[in-house]
């Protein structure tokens, strides 16, 4: 069994944290207490007892925390700062590549527009890569340098008070069919995001969906997702996290998914709805689609079991069933501080809870890096995947080392 210490050595990705979910409790305390925001606590102790509590009743109650924390994230100096710890977070467990995802449209006011708002994320997230490529570990040492890519968010599902982004959205197609206007609201999205791409070189490397997946299908945003598809950006889904699988085929097919976020429901046919004659044929038939094409499954194993209460333990999660059947999957923290977890900790859950050996770890982390959605050339993302390899290989050979050694004493 590999030790913690060894774990957090390893080289990681990140390749599902929201940013509005991973800030340090001291940072939301002292931004609310700055900004005038109220908090049901002061104290570290106190939010965690009252808001990021272990285990949540639905998926809904989870989501709750996230008003508290969007109320701080208003400003571009909160934002920068925000992203800034959030990569030196990663950085000081070895994580090497993150693609942190988030709705700039959430952050927007009259004094905030679109474009500043990815300018002082990306600003945070810049100037952690610098420090960290100046340090002896990277500049004389060899280790692998921190990268890192912005994914923006569109909402399944909003209402004007979200924010004053979304109620512009509102009153301009006010006529309009309530899915038609969050079809709409994508659409603008995705068209602003890839002229910041574009225009700025902003390294904005994904489209995704989030929000409540029943009632709210990922077909009302086929027109956005064909845009971006268009635009060569990547593409991933939220499915299959609190709905089944036809949301999970409904996101490969109608919105060209690259990777699935969380996924759990892949294997539960009893989702299926009426349409579906054989549901335990068509999830054999999902799985064995997923697994040819190696689209990869965004695994957030903390953020599922506080979730959905009826997993109980780590054990009994899917992760079990995708490494048995071999599917490209990758864990990721989803929310570092709502779950109150690291990628270390969710790699250690995974090897005690499915005995993974080093085979299994060493390919759930590299299908990290190979299906991340790296902002560099194809060559540049290579070189970096090698080096990667490189040093994990490096990392458990000295403690295959050390391991020998003290067995032999």
């Amino acid at each position: 069994m590999l030790p913690l210490d060894v774990i957090r050595a390893l080289p990681k990705t990140d390749l599902h944290v929201h940013l509005d979910g991973s800030l340090r409790e001291a940072t939301l305390i002292e931004l609310a207490r700055e900004r005038g925001v109220k908090l049901p606590s002061e104290t570290v102790e106190g939010l965690n007892k009252l808001v990021f509590r272990p285990h949540y009743a639905s998926l809904a109650e989870y989501l709750h925390g996230f008003a508290l924390t969007g109320a701080v994230m208003k400003d571009a100096e909160a934002l920068e700062r925000i992203a800034y710890e959030l990569a030196w977070d990663n950085i000081d467990e070895g994580v090497r590549y993150i693609e942190v995802r988030f709705a700039p449209q959430l952050h927007t006011h009259k004094d905030l527009s679109f474009r500043e708002v990815l300018r002082a994320v990306d600003r945070g997230l810049r100037r952690a890569q610098d420090e960290h490529r100046l340090s002896p570990a990277v500049a004389e040492q060899g280790e692998p340098a921190f990268h890192y890519g912005i994914i923006v968010c569109a909402m399944r599902f909003f209402t004007r008070g979200f924010s004053d982004w979304f109620a512009r959205i509102v009153d301009t197609f006010q006529e309009a069919p309530p899915e038609q206007v969050f079809g709409l609201a994508s659409l603008e999205l995705a068209r602003a995001s890839v002229r910041a791409r574009d225009e700025e070189g902003l390294p904005i490397v994904g489209f995704d969906l989030a929000g409540r997946e029943d009632g709210y299908p990922a077909s009302d945003h086929q027109e956005a997702y064909d845009f971006v598809h268009r635009s060569f950006m990547h593409k991933t889904v939220h499915a299959g996290e609190a709905y089944g699988p036809e949301s999970i085929f409904q996101a490969i097919t109608d919105l060209h998914a690259d990777r699935i976020g969380h996924g759990y429901h892949l294997f539960s046919p009893e989702l299926c709805g009426p349409g579906v004659a054989d549901p335990d044929e068509y999830v054999r038939r999902l799985a064995r689609y997923i697994a040819d094409r190696r689209i990869t499954i965004e695994v957030c194993i903390t953020s599922n079991l506080q979730t959905n209460p009826t997993i109980k333990t780590v054990k009994n999660h899917v992760l079990g069933r995708m490494l048995a059947e071999n599917l490209s999957a990758t864990l990721c923290t989803d929310n570092r501080l709502v779950s109150h977890t690291t990628v270390s900790r969710e790699l250690q859950l995974a090897i005690e809870a499915f005995d993974m050996d080093l085979k299994q770890l060493r390919n759930t982390i590299v299908y990290g890096f190979k299906r991340s959605f790296f902002p560099g050339p194809y060559n540049e993302r290579r070189r970096f995947v090698r080096q990667v390899i490189d040093h994990y290989d490096r990392v458990i050979d000295r403690w295959k080392s050390g391991h020998t050694e003290a067995a032999a004493r």
